[in-house]
């Protein structure tokens, strides 16, 4: 079972049995979907373990030993090294699930994603809500002013109006629309594919892509 706590500290692999990397491979497969596998640093991110670690090498070859016992397979994809359960796998990790002691996990790279998004928006939507309000204003001021704004102004207006309420959108999306993850399967925003019918239900869906990435909401210098 997974632990959601975002504090944890990252353990070394050493301390981590098989069993946990083979939890941490089987998520990292669940969280990829449409993949035939996952890459290493996938798995060592589900472990909390830095990239470039002894820990990290110490997974590597723990891998390497589950596959030497049947229970991964190693292939490529595109040139990248993937790794994924065999049935043997699964029937051991189902095994040490039901132990006593099964293994833990930390929480999940998308569990955390959610969990950040959920606090940034908390803080920035009323900052995002008084700059909407700003520009509105010079907006209306603008259509009165004398002289007129002139052409490059109102662009200049218009696309920091369009930023400010695409910032606003994505944050309150992901403060009270984005439901917090289920861990048991991969983290989709489902309502952004571009494949709807109606023309205007594929454009109102074309503008939900990325509403999720709080990347996007740096403001322009």
């Amino acid at each position: 079972m997974p632990d959601r706590r975002g504090d944890q500290p990252a353990s070394s692999a050493e301390e981590q049995p098989a069993e946990l990397v083979l939890a941490a491979l089987d998520r990292a497969v669940r969280h990829r979907p449409g993949r035939s596998g996952a890459p290493l640093w996938t798995v060592l991110e589900h472990l909390h373990v830095p990239r470039r670690s002894g820990s990290a090498r110490t997974v590597h070859a723990r891998l390497g030993q589950l596959q030497e016992r049947g229970w991964v397979e190693r292939g490529t994809e595109r040139g990248v090294e993937l790794w994924r359960l065999t049935g043997t796998g699964r029937r051991g990790l189902r095994r040490a699930l039901a132990s006593a002691e099964p293994p833990r996990l930390g929480e999940s790279p998308q569990h955390a994603r959610w969990r950040g998004a959920q606090l940034l928006a908390a803080q920035e939507l009323d900052r995002f809500r008084e700059r909407l309000r700003a520009d509105l204003a010079e907006a209306l001021r603008a259509l009165d002013a004398d002289p007129p704004l002139d052409s490059d102004g109102w662009f200049e207006l218009g696309a920091r109006l369009r930023g400010d309420c695409r910032r606003l959108g994505s944050a309150w999306h992901c403060l009270h629309e984005w439901e917090e993850p289920d861990d048991e399967q991969a983290d989709v925003d489902a309502d952004t594919p571009v494949g709807a019918a109606d023309e205007e239900e594929r454009r109102r869906r074309a503008r939900r892509a990325g509403r999720r990435n709080t990347r996007l909401w740096k403001e322009p210098d």
